[in-house]
């Protein structure tokens, strides 16, 4: 056996030893093997990494299991060991959304157990973790110099989070209707031949480059050059709610930051509202809208280009409103987040609405929705963002249609963008 055999065997040995303890919950020995060794090992065979090994285990205590989806509370030493295992864990740096071969995280696999506590620790995990990468990125990294196989390196660490490529420790960065996270803020501006072959590839991945695009109208859905829907019908049932809840009465103000195949503008129209602004970026949707009368419309205004031109203008112009909707495309979390923490507020009456109770705001919520514990961590994450920035927000869960999940329902997409039973509608207030 030469060196390199030798160095193998034992790297798969403490491997092993490392997934064995998490399996067994062994906190003494798993505290010893994580001295030297990782927390973020897998399994070859399986794709488990510790995580997955320490929930998986619990599979087979089946009263463990009836007295968690009976209430949800630890009622088990099994399960108690495993929730210290897997904080033992995550303190070690472990990955909280990793993916196994069977393309699940270890909160996927708590999920599909009952085991409401783990998967309330790893929901938690995922939120820390989020909201660190969100406050990194606020610092602009320095020039140091180094060479080019650093920036290499960096680039093979930013992955795709849905099961396509290895998932890493970048923070997801989830758009509206897609589940892969927009170009690294590192990267949006001098871009690698990697990233540019991605965007040409898939032109979700870039704002600009989408509103380059040309895009492709069908009676249910609208889909953009790399075959990404843009919107579907289906949203319907879900965008008529966001527009009663944002205008409860008549001869309210509306801004709806989006408007795709005209859903929430149709029934926003529908409560017959005061003003009616809209903005818009891209060159053929703004026809569409040309071709179906929005110009026309009383107290419509069509706002032509990207929100963050127009906004601040609105701001300074002082215009207000009683509901705000947003849903844009081929943006990622930070974007949404920027508009509801530097613009909403100057936007928003807070004594307008239904008898001067204020106004509302609200989003279209596809954040991380084809996986329930992203679409549960970035719940957790805007809602401590949107408080941040100054408002409460309740949320709503409206059924999303049963045949959602057949595959015929994608046919000619290029993938899935929604895998949930339910769709959480936020409604946000100024606090107070």
């Amino acid at each position: 056996m030469d060196v390199k055999q030798e160095l193998a065997g034992e790297i798969d040995l403490v491997t092993q030893s490392i997934l064995l303890a998490s399996s067994n919950h062994d906190l003494k020995a798993l505290k010893d093997l994580l001295r030297d060794g990782s927390a973020n090992v897998q399994d070859a065979e399986t794709g488990f990494t510790p995580l997955h090994a320490a929930i998986a285990a619990c599979e087979d205590d089946e009263e463990l299991n009836d007295q968690n989806n009976m209430n949800g509370k630890v009622l088990d030493p099994e399960e108690e060991a495993a929730v210290e295992t897997v904080k033992l864990l995550l303190q070690n740096g472990a990955i909280w959304n990793d993916l196994d071969k069977n393309n699940e995280t270890p909160g996927c696999i708590a999920r599909r157990l009952g085991l409401n506590t783990l998967y309330e620790t790893m929901v938690d995990a995922g939120v820390r973790a989020e909201l660190l990468f969100s406050k990194l990125d606020e610092y602009q990294p320095l020039e140091d110099g180094e060479d080019e196989d650093e920036d290499e390196d960096e680039q093979q660490d930013t992955q795709k989070r849905d099961g396509t490529e290895e998932p890493t420790t970048e923070p997801l960065a989830e758009k509206q209707h897609q589940s892969e996270p927009s170009i690294p803020a590192a990267h949006s501006d001098q871009k690698d031949d990697v990233t540019i072959q991605k965007i040409i590839d898939d032109v979700s991945l870039d704002n600009k480059t989408y509103l380059r695009s040309a895009l492709t109208f069908t009676e249910d859905k609208l889909l953009d050059e790399s075959a990404n829907a843009v919107m579907m019908d289906w949203e319907t049932t879900i965008m008529n709610r966001h527009a009663e809840i944002l205008l409860p009465v008549e001869g309210l103000r509306a801004l709806n930051v989006g408007h795709g195949m005209g859903i929430v503008d149709t029934a926003i129209q529908s409560h017959s509202p005061k003003e009616h602004h809209i903005i818009e970026a891209h060159p053929q949707v703004l026809q569409q809208m040309r071709d179906r009368g929005w110009f026309d419309k009383p107290g419509v205004v069509v706002h032509e280009g990207r929100w963050q031109d127009i906004v601040p203008q609105l701001v300074e112009q002082g215009v207000l409103f009683d509901g705000i909707y947003y849903d844009t495309f081929a943006e990622d979390y930070k974007a949404l987040r920027e508009l509801f923490s530097e613009h909403v507020i100057g936007l928003l009456d807070p004594v307008g609405g239904k008898d001067g109770e204020g106004g509302k705001f609200s989003f279209y919520n596809g954040l991380g929705a084809d996986r329930q514990i992203c679409y549960d961590v970035y719940t957790k994450v805007s809602e401590m963002d949107l408080f941040e920035a100054g408002f409460d927000t309740g949320w709503e869960d409206i059924p999303v249609p049963s045949n959602l999940q057949d595959p015929s329902n994608w046919k000619d997409i290029r993938r899935p963008y929604w895998a949930l039973d339910k769709y959480r509608l936020p409604t946000c207030t100024f606090i107070g």
